[in-house]
């Protein structure tokens, strides 16, 4: 089979780009580096659309893949804002950040990328980060009335609602969760480290000591003698069946 030669490498080199774009973005780029073979870009939240306009006409980064959140609750600006861009013909990668917190939108790019709609609406979702220009900024993973962001570090692990099907009311109701345990205070400490608390089987550690501990007298107390090594020595009553040579020939 003939080999098939294509212009793009097979993986691209990240030599020199950071150095470029960082150049290329001048006042609109905060910080730039080079993490897990990746070049990263944080730029300043008003200037993400015109940023990731420039990536796309002038420095070929054609499609954007993918957009996620993440949550730092210790910052002021607790969200981050991360977008995937592609080269096809440069078959290279770049990653493009912005910060943000609860009540302050980022602008969208639903202008540059139409599947930026529902990428938004993902984080919205998860999130709760707004974006100014998304004309359909609505919930798109969790289900009609659902309370707060799931992503969120400090939303609950069990949620605030649950829901099953009614057999009453043939349908699928929401109401409180209630859990199934009566005690969920969990204080993650390793019982290696020193619990503060009696773990399930240190209560036999503070029973006292035997004074006198039980010790065998006699064989009597265990079964043996000389009238148990004369039973186990009897053989058995009858011999086993001997087998019949000439019906064995015969078969």
């Amino acid at each position: 089979m003939a080999a098939v030669l294509h212009s793009a490498p097979r993986f691209a080199s990240n030599a020199g780009v950071k150095d470029a774009l960082s150049a290329a973005l001048g006042d609109m780029l905060l910080s730039a580096k080079e993490a897990h073979g990746e070049v990263v870009l944080t730029v300043k939240r008003e200037s993400i659309e015109d940023a990731l306009r420039l990536l796309r006409d002038e420095h070929s980064y054609q499609q954007l893949l993918e957009m996620a959140g993440v949550d730092y609750p210790q910052r002021a600006e607790r969200f981050e804002v991360v977008y995937m861009l592609l080269s096809l013909t440069k078959n290279h990668r770049v990653m493009v950040k912005v910060s943000t917190d609860e009540a302050t939108p980022v602008p969208s790019v639903t202008t540059l990328w139409p599947n930026a709609g529902w990428l938004e609406r993902e984080v919205f979702d998860m999130y709760g980060v707004l974006f100014d220009g998304n004309t359909d900024l609505r919930r798109i993973l969790t289900d009609y009335g659902f309370e707060g962001h799931p992503f969120r570090k400090d939303f609950p692990l069990t949620g605030y609602h649950e829901l099953r099907y009614s057999e009453e009311e043939k349908r699928v109701v929401y109401e409180p969760v209630e859990l199934a345990q009566d005690f969920r205070s969990f204080d993650f400490m390793s019982p290696w480290e020193g619990a503060e608390y009696i773990l399930p089987g240190d209560e036999k550690a503070d029973t006292p000591p035997v004074d006198e501990p039980k010790t065998t007298e006699s064989t009597k107390q265990i079964g043996a003698g000389d009238k148990a090594d004369d039973k186990a020595a009897k053989g058995t009553e009858a011999d086993p069946p001997k087998m019949d040579d000439k019906k064995e020939e015969g078969e």
